[in-house]
């Protein structure tokens, strides 16, 4: 968008039919959010994974965009899922997944 100097462009779905617009802000808000928010977003996710005991377990923190999990989990098998889950938060830049689970 930036080299082809547009401010907006048209949304088409498999068929090529118009479905809305997108503009260059509408694709930087996402990266404005800030640590805080960012945080509170991740520990959201967080509930909807884990059940609240577990996920009070887990510690959310976030610094420029980057955000890092530690603490415990129930069972080892949810630490791939926890990082695609923070990856997939909007606004995350890297995330770094300290946590530790049972054998």
């Amino acid at each position: 968008m930036a080299r082809g100097h547009f401010k907006r462009l048209p949304v088409v779905d498999a068929e090529d039919c118009p479905v809305g617009i997108v503009s260059r802000s509408d694709l930087l808000k996402v990266h404005l959010r800030t640590d805080e928010d960012l945080a509170h977003q991740v520990r959201f996710e967080l509930l909807a994974v884990l059940k609240p005991e577990h996920a009070s377990a887990v510690d959310v923190r976030a610094e420029e965009g980057r955000i890092t999990l530690s603490g415990t989990l129930p069972d080892a098998s949810l630490l791939p899922v926890m990082e695609r889950l923070v990856r997939a938060a909007p606004g995350v830049v890297d995330a770094d997944v300290r946590l530790v689970a049972p054998d």
